[in-house]
């Protein structure tokens, strides 16, 4: 009796230990996808800021630039199509597709915005405005936020990748389908690093 006792108390201790390994595994990965989700909602607030910058920016570039309608039409085209990225991203941080077309949609907007920046360069009068300068300060320091937000974001979803990946957690992570999570990055090779302002 006292062998059934001690055998039935073994066997109650390796469940609940097998359980609790299994519950902390299911908790870290919540905890985890949380807090790139929350990284992401970071990134999303600069890009927002960003886009709102831009209709600014061409109206303050407009008056002197009459003659470069097609750059200021590619901006204008591109960060239509970072708008739309980036509001279908914030629905699913963590989706590949939504991922890989935010960071396509953003790396041509930087591009654009670089081409308009060098074009500046030839506008003397533009450089000199007052207005044209307080926008590109702003529009610097958002690209800088960006690129902090977007390195949080890539550690976050690195952290969850990898989380999922190891044993016990891949077990939990293909019972309860948590899904690999996609970095955001630029796609483009001439356009990773922010535009070059002023």
């Amino acid at each position: 009796m006292a062998q059934i006792v001690l055998t039935l108390a073994v066997l109650g201790t390796l469940i609940a230990l097998v359980a609790s390994i299994f519950i902390d595994a299911y908790n870290s990965l919540v905890k985890l996808r949380n807090r790139y989700e929350n990284a992401f909602a970071q990134i999303d607030v600069q890009l927002r800021r960003r886009h709102d910058l831009i209709p600014n920016l061409l109206e303050a570039v407009k008056g002197y630039m009459k003659h470069e309608r097609e750059t200021l039409d590619a901006i204008i085209e591109a960060r239509n199509a970072a708008v739309t990225a980036t509001s279908q991203a914030s629905q699913d941080p963590g989706d590949p597709a939504a991922m890989q077309t935010l960071g396509n949609a953003e790396a041509v907007l930087t591009g654009s915005l670089g081409r308009l920046f060098a074009l500046a360069e030839a506008y003397p009068e533009l450089k000199a405005d007052q207005n044209m300068a307080q926008l590109m300060e702003e529009l610097r320091s958002t690209e800088n936020k960006i690129a902090f937000a977007r390195q949080a974001f890539n550690d976050g979803v690195t952290l969850y990748n990898t989380k999922r990946e190891v044993f016990p957690s891949n077990i939990i992570a293909s019972l309860f389908n948590f899904r690999p999570a996609q970095l955001l990055q630029e796609t483009d090779p001439d356009v990773k690093n922010a535009p070059t302002i002023g």
